[in-house]
């Protein structure tokens, strides 16, 4: 195991007061009044239950002084509020004031908590990626899903300057691409890159770029991976799809549609989708190359495919489109081609001689791929008037 059970049980100990003293912050910080400066409320008894176990914890921590000193201050302004019940306007002033200084202190109390469960997440995590056969795969897998969702509360420079000191995304990456790593691990380690580019792309964008993440996420071969690929498309957009292209990934993207897991064909749909939106002509040509046209034919004809433009011709827009949510949740890949060839058309990576281009090239694919007349006729009429959803 990567620690010995007395420290585990310990953090574990630390972190549960901790984490019950930032609530109690937190409600306090949300309704400072007299109310709830009452010795009866739940956040008072926490904290006065916690009192001692909370002093020593933080002496064994110095990092934690600091927590020390906002706590003494708290308990002062509690014990003047507690004290200033009068009617006069001596005591509501004081009342007044006190409410102020304990809801700031009490922001203050959270914020350095939050920061102590940071740095310590970001410790463990740490050595459970540099050690990973230390460790139980779910307990990794749990720690790198807590930091996740840490990362998708929102941005914060002492976070933020946390993740760069400790270089953790150069192990994210090397884990994400090391095929003798647990799959689960790796798409984790993905869905940890993915919310730090959401967290603050400006600053984490360039090591994406510039590293082995996009190979790495392209050959899990998973639709978890995809997903990912998917979420940093839309972040990154072009400048992305075109590091995909150039690695030479799309061909492995466009082989995932004929793949028998019918979840990693439809989040790779999306994927083609947005490839399609973002991408530039280099890009779309080699999709067109892979035969990406034809594919989609073919799902389309599936017993999951069909086609939209039969379905709400008749009524107000907002029947037609509860109609066509219906249709989509039991046929993930309806109308697909006219979805890529709209993408293509509304999208962002093509200059407009470029998609009239295009657009005559996928009708063309579109006439030779379909086995009727009919077929080709109702695709083509969807694209050509854009009944994809």
């Amino acid at each position: 195991m990567m620690e010995d059970t007395p420290s585990k049980e310990e953090n574990t100990r630390v972190l549960k007061v901790l984490e019950a003293l930032k609530q109690a912050s937190h409600d306090l910080q949300t309704h400072p009044g007299p109310s709830s400066a009452e010795s009866n409320s739940p956040s008072i008894k926490a904290l006065l239950e916690l009192e001692t176990e909370s002093d020593t914890i933080l002496s064994n921590d110095p990092l934690l002084s600091t927590l020390s000193e906002h706590l003494a201050s708290l308990k002062s302004l509690l014990d003047t509020l507690q004290k200033s019940c009068g009617h006069g306007l001596g005591s509501f002033l004081t009342r007044r004031v006190s409410t102020q200084s304990i809801s700031r202190v009490a922001g203050s109390i959270e914020l350095e908590i939050q920061a102590w469960i940071d740095r310590e997440s970001i410790d463990s995590l740490m050595k459970g990626l540099k050690e990973p056969l230390q460790i139980e795969e779910d307990e990794l897998v749990s720690l790198l899903s807590q930091f996740e969702d840490r990362f998708l509360q929102g941005f914060n420079r002492e976070l933020q300057d946390l993740v760069l000191k400790s270089k953790i995304f150069c192990l994210l990456e090397r884990i994400s691409c090391d095929p003798s790593c647990s799959r689960k691990v790796r798409e984790q380690c993905a869905f940890v890159v993915s919310a730090l580019i959401r967290f603050n792309k400006d600053v984490f964008v360039g090591q994406v770029l510039m590293g082995r993440m996009i190979h790495g996420v392209v050959s899990m071969a998973s639709w978890k991976s995809m997903k990912v690929l998917c979420s940093l498309i839309k972040s990154i957009k072009s400048p992305l799809v075109d590091e995909i292209e150039s690695n030479g990934e799309i061909p492995k993207i466009i082989s995932f549609l004929d793949y028998k897991d019918l979840h990693l064909r439809v989040v790779t749909l999306d994927c083609v989708l947005d490839i399609g939106y973002f991408g530039r002509k280099e890009a779309i040509e080699a999709m067109l190359k892979e035969g990406v046209v034809k594919k989609l034919v073919e799902l389309q004809r599936s017993e999951l495919g069909g086609d939209l433009i039969d379905i709400g011709m008749f009524g107000d827009e907002r029947e037609r489109g509860k109609g066509e949510t219906r249709f989509l949740e039991n046929h993930p890949f309806a109308s697909c081609v006219a979805g890529f060839a709209v993408q293509l058309e509304v999208g962002e990576g093509l200059r407009q001689r470029e998609k009239r281009a295009f657009k005559q090239e996928i009708l063309k694919t579109i006439r030779n791929a379909c086995i009727s007349k009919a077929e080709a006729a109702t695709i083509v009429a969807e694209v050509l008037w854009g009944s994809s959803p």
